[in-house]
């Protein structure tokens, strides 16, 4: 049985797009007005998606059912693994006790206010953010601060601002994995070299921002004259994390961006106050005596030498899983990333696997849609993070029952968000096999010159909706590279800027503001924690559309090509 998509199926392109939109339209509503759960949401989105496609586009059913069924396995792979293992292994190292030392390490680093909330906010929050991301940045760095004599309201702001700039590569990576893996067979690539594309040409936005974020952040929680009296720490975390991240993105692993810059914009403030410090330490209005000890004492603390232990482990394993991309040519015995895709499993999907059939404009004649999934067990990072937590588990003293007990509580903390992230995916291959999306392009490709532009607030609502970027690839990713195809725009540029203007969502994204007043027990301050941040939301997302229209019109040779 095959079927033929129509991308105008109530008559006109905008009245069909409207109905398109649907599914989108029922997930805004219900989070953002309704304030339902994001599960329920999600929930009632997928059978809005499905309803549209069976009674709108005359998908038959069978059809419209396994392209669900494949999102959910999809979701559950690509997605809900990876996510899944990212925080499992923060959580080991909370359960085994090395999170308190670091911590500890932490807190004694200044008793200036202007260079902790550097450190914590900002540094220590994008490395959270690459390892598990999620909210655990958010709730993890406004609890260190507010417990370290932060105004707690305060402390959450900073610590929303800062969550922007690592985003885009936040869970080892996992939106641009997704974003890669969904669009790969529009733009005719393998998932893995759309993958490394989207991540080199992210790696060439988001680094702009980096420069920006912690003279922002000083900003915000000290005004502009206290921020130029620290302007050499300002300089050194923004140019150092930019660095890097622009180094990794581009040449090394999409995995490794967020932990290799977070670490590298830490241990260079580190090293930066080795030989300079601020003339006069800033506290806060009627503090009189330091609220943490002297990095003297810190760096006395007994284990604090191997409070990064487990950090090292699995920015190592992530290296070695990737040593074959790094390093071209390598021989057999050595090139570790060829041995772990031997594990892959690629497979057609029974039932959907070239059965719908994509037309002019989409594509250039008829063109069956391939519906093909990859499994690979060993090459993924959520196995790469399941293995570095057991081995860091161990190192650190864990015994296998604490890790078993750690992987159920883990089970248990995320089964709600496990269970959206299925439906969110199911959305996504809905609305992709029925048309809807082709549709949404379709719509979309009007807006012109401006698109780019226009790119950045899609992927921004996008992360406001869902509070993850990847979530934000599942559903606009594939509409954003459509609709650049059909403006002859670059879709890797699309896709980029539908990544990085998504993290400025993050901010406001109901989902975050309520983890951030929960974690200082500031629950109902939402409205408060929003009124702070979405000016700045706004700003920061536009600055993201000016450099992709830039990038589209007179810096195009920014733009990774195959």
């Amino acid at each position: 049985m095959t079927w033929i998509q129509d991308y105008q199926p109530a008559g006109g392109l905008w009245v069909s797009a409207l109905l398109a939109a649907l599914p989108i339209i029922v997930l805004l509503v219900s989070l953002g007005v309704l304030r339902f759960s994001a599960h329920l949401s999600a929930a009632l989105a997928l059978v809005t998606a499905l309803g549209v496609a069976l009674l709108l586009y005359r998908m038959p059913a069978a059809l419209a059912f396994d392209s669900a069924a494949m999102g959910v396995v999809f979701g559950l792979w690509s997605v809900a693994w990876i996510a899944f293992h990212a925080v499992y292994f923060h959580n080991v190292t909370v359960a085994t006790g090395r999170f308190d030392a670091i911590k500890r390490v932490l807190a004694g680093f200044s008793e200036d206010r202007r260079l902790q909330a550097l450190l914590i906010a900002f540094g220590f929050g994008a490395l959270l953010e690459g390892v598990a991301g999620g909210g655990s940045p958010i709730a993890i760095t406004a609890a260190m601060m507010a417990a370290l004599g932060f105004p707690p309201v305060k402390a959450v702001v900073l610590a929303l601002l800062a969550n922007t700039a690592p985003v885009a590569f936040g869970g080892l990576g996992n939106p641009l994995i997704v974003l890669g893996r969904l669009t790969a067979p529009i733009m005719h690539l393998k998932q893995d070299q759309a993958t490394e594309l989207f991540s080199a040409a992210v790696g060439r936005q988001v680094p702009v921002l980096a420069l920006i974020i912690p003279a922002f952040l000083v900003v915000v929680l000290a005004g502009w004259k206290r921020m130029l009296e620290v302007w050499p720490a300002v300089l050194t975390a923004g140019l150092a994390f930019a660095a890097m991240q622009f180094v990794a993105s581009n040449y090394l692993s999409a995995s490794l961006v967020d932990v290799l810059a977070a670490l590298t914009a830490m241990a260079t403030l580190w090293i930066l106050t080795r030989f300079w410090q601020p003339a006069t330490v800033w506290r806060f209005d009627g503090e009189e005596a330091p609220a943490v000890k002297s990095l003297g004492a810190a760096q006395a603390e007994r284990g604090a030498l191997y409070a990064w232990m487990p950090y090292i482990i699995l920015i190592l394993a992530i290296f070695l899983s990737r040593i074959g991309t790094i390093f071209k040519n390598l021989p057999v015995w050595l090139d570790l990333t060829k041995l772990l895709h031997k594990a892959d499993w690629i497979f057609a999907w029974p039932g959907l696997h070239n059965h719908v059939v994509q037309h002019p404009p989409i594509t250039a004649k008829d063109t069956p849609y391939a519906a093909t999934l990859t499994i690979d067990f060993l090459f993924s990072p959520g196995t790469i993070a399941l293995v570095a937590a057991v081995v860091a588990g161990f190192a650190m003293g864990g015994r296998a029952g604490l890790l078993l007990k750690t992987y159920r509580e883990t089970l248990v903390q995320m089964r709600w968000a496990l269970a959206t992230i299925f439906m969110i995916l199911a959305i996504a291959f809905v609305m992709n096999y029925s048309g809807a999306t082709q549709t949404l392009g379709l719509a979309l490709a009007t807006t012109g010159v401006v698109f780019p532009l226009f790119s950045a607030y899609i992927g921004w609502l996008g992360v406001f909706l869902t509070g993850s970027d990847a979530s934000t690839n599942s559903l606009f990713g594939p509409m954003q590279v459509i609709s650049a195809q059909q403006l002859n725009l670059n879709p890797i540029l699309a896709g980029a800027t539908n990544t990085s203007g998504g993290v400025m969502g993050k901010m406001i994204s109901p989902q975050n503001l309520s983890i951030g007043a929960t974690a200082i027990g500031q629950s109902g301050k939402e409205g408060s924690l929003l009124r702070q941040t979405f000016l700045w939301s706004l700003l920061l997302t536009a600055v993201v559309g000016v450099i992709s229209l830039l990038q589209a019109t007179i810096l195009t040779a920014m733009i990774p090509s195959p």
